[in-house]
Order: C-alpha cells, then sequence, then structure tokens
C-alpha cells in the first residue's frame, strides 16, 4: 500500500532492558509503547517506536544465545510485538537463526505485520565485545518504505564505518535509523556525536540514533540517544542514565520540527552517574536485599559509600567499621561522620580478637619467622571474614572498595579488602577518586546539605593502616605520577622506554610497570566493577597469568 508524503513522529525508547528476560523485555516494550502513545495522543501523525539493539533479550546476552530454546522464545515475543504495531510502527532488535546461522537482527512492523528486517553487518571484536564468537555478518542493505518515506536501518557498529550509511544513501534512503547498545566509557558521547554529524554532512541525511540504558554487570549503557540532522547539527538529545521514551516530530521532508536538546553532563558528572547506576542495576537485577561495605575513614570508602547510598537509598546500605590496633581515631571519627551525614546503618566491629585468635593458632607455624606483609594481610582477611558474615546472614552484597591505582599494581588483599561482589572503583583511579569525591561535596552543599566526605579524608595522605605510620607512598610513586605511568601502560599500551621517555622516573616505571605484571593473578580474582575506560580490568584486558612476557622495551 502506497502512502503520500506525511510529517511523521519518531519515538526514541532507551530503556533498561534484563538480560535474559524475554516476557520482561516484552513488557518493557509494551509499557514504552502505550508511553509514546500518550504522549503523542493528540496528534494525527503517524508514530513509530525504536527501540534498541537486542532488545528482545537485552545486550550482551553471551552465551545465552547459544541456548537450543532461545529461537522459540524469540519467535513467541515476535508475535507479540507484532501485535502492538497494530496502530504504531515498531523498530527493535533480536537475535534470529536462520539456514544454520545466528544474526544480530534489527526488525519494523507495522500494521500487525513485519515489513523490513535486516541483519547487522559489522560485528566488533574488540574492547568488551566478541559477536563474532555468536553471529554471522548480514551482507544486505535495508531501506524500507514508511508513510511515504525510505528509511534506512542499521545496527550499532554499522554506523562507524562508511559503507552501510553510502549504500542506504545510493538506495534512496532519506533517513537513517541506527539502533544500538553502546556501553559508556569516557569521551564516548563525545566521540558518537562527532562520527554522526560527520555521516549526516557528508551524506546529507538525518540520522536517528536510540541507545539503551542500564548496567548489565560490568558495562553501563549510558542512553543519551540523540538525533543530527542532515547538515549535521544536533537537534534532539535524549538524558543521560534515564530510561526514557523521547517523541521527535518530523515534517514532509524529515526535518524537526521542533530543537529539543538537553545540556551535556560534565566529565565527572557523568562519571559519577556511571557509577551509580551500575551499582543500581547489578543489586536490583540480581534480587540483592542491599549492600553492606566495610567503612575505614579513608576516602574510597567514603565515595563508595555515598555511591550506594544514591544507588539504592540509606535504608538499605549498612556501613561497618572493622577497627585494628593501628586504626587511628582520625579514621574512627570521620568514618562516623560520613555514616552519619549519609544516614546509614554503622557498627564498629573490632577484630583484634579474631586476629590474636588466627595469631595463636598460627603460632607454631609462625616460629622462628619474621613478621612481614603476612601479618598485614591477615587484618584484611579478618574484615573479609565479617563482611562476607554480614552478607549471609542478611542477604546483603558486599561492595568493595578498592580503586583501579590499588588493583593495577596489587596493593589489595585476596580473600581480605578484595572480598565481595561488585566492585564499584574498580575502573576509577585515585586521581579521579579525589576528583569524584569533591565533586559528590559540591552537588550535597548546592543542594542545602552538609559535606558527605570530610575535608581531611579527601587531603591526608592514604593509608591502608595495616603498620604504624603507614601512608601509600612509602612503596609507590604519589598518585599523580603512577596513574599517569598506568595509564599509559595499561590504556596505552606503551612500553617502558616510551613511559620513561615522557619523563619519568626510570625505577619507578620498571617497578610500576613490574607490579601490574605481577598481579594479574589477583585481578582475576577479583570481583566484577564498574567499567569506566576504554581499557577496563576484565573483558577488555585479558592478560595471561602465567607468561615469560618482558616489558621492556
Amino acid at each position: 500500500m502506497q502512502h503520500s508524503i506525511q510529517q511523521v513522529s519518531i519515538a526514541l525508547a532507551q530503556v533498561n532492558f534484563k538480560v535474559g528476560d524475554i516476557d520482561g523485555n516484552l513488557e518493557r516494550i509494551s509499557m514504552a509503547v502505550a508511553d509514546a502513545k500518550a504522549q503523542h495522543h493528540d496528534s494525527d501523525r503517524p508514530l513509530m517506536v525504536v527501540f534498541s539493539e537486542l532488545a528482545i533479550t537485552g545486550y550482551p546476552p553471551e552465551d545465552l544465545l547459544l541456548r537450543p530454546s532461545l529461537q522459540h522464545r524469540v519467535e513467541a515475543s515476535l508475535q507479540e510485538v507484532a501485535k502492538l504495531s497494530a496502530d504504531v510502527a515498531i523498530v527493535l532488535g533480536y537475535p534470529w537463526h536462520q539456514d544454520g546461522k545466528l544474526f544480530n537482527m534489527a526488525g519494523v512492523w507495522s500494521q500487525g505485520e513485519q515489513i523490513a528486517r535486516y541483519a547487522k553487518r559489522f560485528l566488533p571484536n574488540y574492547q568488551v565485545f566478541d559477536e563474532q564468537r555468536y553471529f554471522t555478518a548480514g551482507a544486505d542493505t535495508c531501506v524500507f518504505d514508511w508513510q511515504g518515506h525510505k528509511l534506512g536501518l542499521t545496527v550499532c557498529e554499522d554506523i562507524w564505518h562508511e559503507q552501510p550509511i553510502a549504500e542506504s544513501k545510493a538506495a534512496e534512503a532519506e533517513l537513517i535509523i541506527n539502533i544500538n547498545a553502546s556501553p559508556f566509557h569516557l569521551g564516548k558521547l563525545q566521540q558518537r556525536r562527532e562520527l554522526l554529524s560527520n555521516h549526516a554532512q557528508r551524506h546529507q541525511l538525518p540520522i536517528v540514533y536510540v541507545n539503551q540504558v542500564g548496567g548489565q554487570d560490568e558495562l553501563v549503557f549510558d542512553g543519551a540517544s540523540f538525533v543530527v540532522d542532515s547538515a549535521g547539527e544536533l537537534v534532539m538529545s535524549a538524558p543521560e542514565h534515564e530510561s526514557t521514551v523521547s517523541l521527535v516530530d518530523f515534517d514532509s521532508s524529515l526535518n524537526v520540527q521542533v530543537k529539543q536538546t538537553v545540556l551535556a553532563k560534565s566529565e565527572l558528572a557523568s562519571i559519577y552517574d556511571t557509577l551509580v547506576l551500575g551499582v543500581r542495576d547489578y543489586i536490583e537485577k540480581n534480587g540483592f536485599k542491599g549492600i553492606v561495605l566495610g567503612l575505614s575513614g579513608g576516602i574510597d570508602s567514603a565515595l563508595t559509600l555515598a555511591i550506594a547510598v544514591d544507588a539504592i537509598g540509606k535504608d538499605r546500605v549498612e556501613a561497618v567499621m572493622m577497627p585494628f590496633k593501628y586504626t587511628s581515631s582520625m579514621s574512627m571519627e570521620d568514618a562516623k561522620l560520613e555514616a552519619d551525614a549519609l544516614g546509614v546503618s554503622y557498627k564498629v566491629l573490632p577484630i583484634e580478637p579474631m586476629y590474636d585468635a588466627f595469631m595463636l593458632t598460627l603460632e607454631d607455624e609462625f616460629a622462628g619467622l619474621a613478621r612481614d606483609t603476612t601479618e598485614e594481610n591477615l587484618q584484611a582477611r579478618c574484615r573479609g571474614v565479617m563482611l562476607m558474615a554480614i552478607s549471609n546472614k542478611k542477604g546483603y552484597m558486599v561492595l568493595t572498595t578498592g580503586n583501579k591505582s590499588e588493583m593495577a599494581v596489587g596493593y589489595a588483599t585476596l580473600y581480605g579488602d578484595m572480598v565481595g561482589g561488585y566492585s564499584a572503583l574498580k575502573d576509577v583511579y585515585k586521581t579521579i577518586v579525589f576528583q569524584l569525591s569533591r565533586y559528590r561535596n559540591e552537588l550535597a552543599t548546592s543542594q542545602g546539605e552538609a559535606e558527605i566526605i570530610p575535608e581531611r579524608v579527601i587531603t591526608r595522605p592514604p593509608s591502608a593502616e595495616l603498620a604504624p605510620d603507614q601512608i601509600d607512598e612509602d612503596s609507590l610513586p604519589p598518585y599523580d605520577d603512577l596513574d599517569q605511568i598506568l595509564e599509559f601502560y595499561i590504556e596505552g599500551d606503551l612500553s617502558v622506554d616510551a613511559i620513561i621517555a615522557k619523563g619519568f622516573a626510570s625505577d619507578d616505571v620498571k617497578r610500576v610497570t613490574r607490579l601490574v605484571d605481577l598481579s594479574e593473578y589477583k585481578r582475576r580474582q577479583a570481583p566484577v566493577g564498574v567499567r569506566m575506560t576504554a581499557r577496563g580490568f576484565g573483558r577488555d584486558r585479558r592478560y595471561p597469568i602465567t607468561n615469560g612476557w618482558k616489558a621492556g622495551s
């Protein structure tokens, strides 16, 4: 059936899907369609609702894609999508088996029928992505007719390449729809917008970019869907880190009629909100009753506590101070101040009796051996036992408090402070921890509240307080230098010589890079945590534990 050229409305539905929850995701799709229709109720324009990549299964489904029953469940859900499209067009992603192959598919439904489908052509196999493990690449361009317009359809990675857009333009597409599951990392939003702006200008095509939102294990999808016009100008942007359905009206030439953009967040705000969203969704989607964490009076645990409270509320968070004889009175005071400022349940559980019992039992085993880091690690392990006991008894998840700088060089104790189910700061360097702490205090004061992290916690030299007068810089370079060395080595893959050539002390570089290499076995046993950078520990960086590589030149 041919349609006259019409003004149309497109709703960008950035939804927080749950991987594997096909029935739940279908319900989320139905609710978003209803939301779009409610916003559109007084308009006679045809309406299209666009969802994200693999919306039916959530992204990334990983080896759930290998389950034999997957196809049947997907087929049943798509029958329901067809019913939802009786009076509205729907675009969404789903996995599809055909001829013994699995495709990352996008489909279009209208008037109760599927009118177009497209198999993703460029399958990312880098950083956190391994789509070539599961999917076969598509080969065809998809340009379909809707309401007198020709619309091109692409999926995520396709938009990072020239060919799909150029071929869609050659097939007379007037607008490109790109559905995504694009996770956050620093600078990613600006990269997306610049890329699509350049494509739009080059091909004189407006582009509708829809991204999912929400946390999935270490990945956080930031939403931030948007539209650029044929001149590459940003004419619509959806909020970051929020589930929203944003209605955009187009004239008969597919120009956006009313520009509607939101101000992009600052870098620190984006980082902080990503951490909060990642923690919240890990807790909620996995059914934990709440969070318990060790509150030491130091900056890492203070910031982690703030993130926990902002994620799930103060009533579901418990902070535990576990002092030892080396714990300073300042740390005790500051931990209490932090807990009181955030209004969480706060307990003081000394570990000295536990520690003494262990040492008594090990007395013969340790006879004649000098004290070393074993005794320090035992303190951390006593604390880990306490936290895990609370976790088991109350159904709370232990949120670990270590940062990326510590995890990089192995300054964390297995079965001690590394105990837990999730890590908020796993991919956050120590220098950023300081910045985020000040940011969270500024957020509090801007809302008329008191600072939640005492100033002296931010300014005093960091210490694990596992030995008398201990500070981190006794055995590490200053964090300003350490974090730069780590970033060059971990994210930039620079050699030792190349890092030294940038002006860092040779001994520092050699010691730090060796610590990074030696600590891989610890990171393999660390809890999953929010990914913030383009090279986080986990899916991004997969190094062998046992290897003879020398990091030299």
